[in-house]
């Protein structure tokens, strides 16, 4: 064991003073009626921690194409993360009992009109991962690091539904991970500031 499990519990039960921290959603635009949903943010037991991502297939009624975390809508009966953990079963065959999970940070809202829970949680570097074709096109692993530095998080702004909005960008390679999953990311980073690689 190499105790990255008991480090991130340890910086993200410490951090929850600032978990609003970076908190960019896309609350003032949402429509009426919202839904509750849920991804796994997977990180690899390995020296050189990964955040595991996916890209969402073209033919996706939402978010087409888009780098996202395995997720999705939250299930009558279900919590968020019994929901996290059964939706990245089904996009990434990881089995639910490979992932020990940390906690759940803050709700993010999406401007397509769900409230998404992101839900934090460590799986082995070995863990077997086979993506389900009409659910993910491709997925990769970000290091940890790279990801959590701000340094790497560009400022941007754009319009949705005629409005102006920020948003973060993370370019990683030829990956492009931007909107609520560089939001997620972006809180996630404040959280973990100095707390994990320090």
């Amino acid at each position: 064991m190499s105790g990255l499990f008991e480090r991130l519990h340890a910086a993200f039960a410490a951090s929850i003073e600032r978990a609003h921290l970076g908190l960019h959603d896309d609350g003032r635009f949402v429509p009426p009626v919202t839904r509750p949903a849920a991804v796994l943010m997977a990180v690899t037991d390995r020296p050189e921690p990964g955040l595991i991502l996916t890209h969402r297939p073209h033919t996706m009624a939402k978010h087409p194409g888009q780098v996202s975390f395995p997720g999705g809508k939250i299930e009558p009966g279900e919590d968020a993360v019994a929901a996290a953990l059964r939706e990245a079963e089904e996009e990434l065959s990881i089995a639910p009992h490979a992932v020990r999970v940390v906690g759940m940070a803050e709700r993010f809202t999406t401007g397509s009109g769900f409230e998404v829970t992101p839900v934090l949680g460590v799986i082995s570097p070995d863990t077997p991962i086979t993506p389900h074709p009409h659910e993910v096109a491709g997925w990769f692993e970000v290091p940890l690091a790279f990801a959590l530095d701000r340094a790497n998080h560009a400022q941007r702004v754009g319009l949705l539904g005629g409005h102006e909005r920020r948003y973060v960008e993370i370019m990683y390679g030829e990956h492009r991970i931007w909107g609520i999953t560089a939001a997620i990311i972006g809180n996630l980073s404040h959280r973990l500031e100095g707390g994990l690689f320090a």
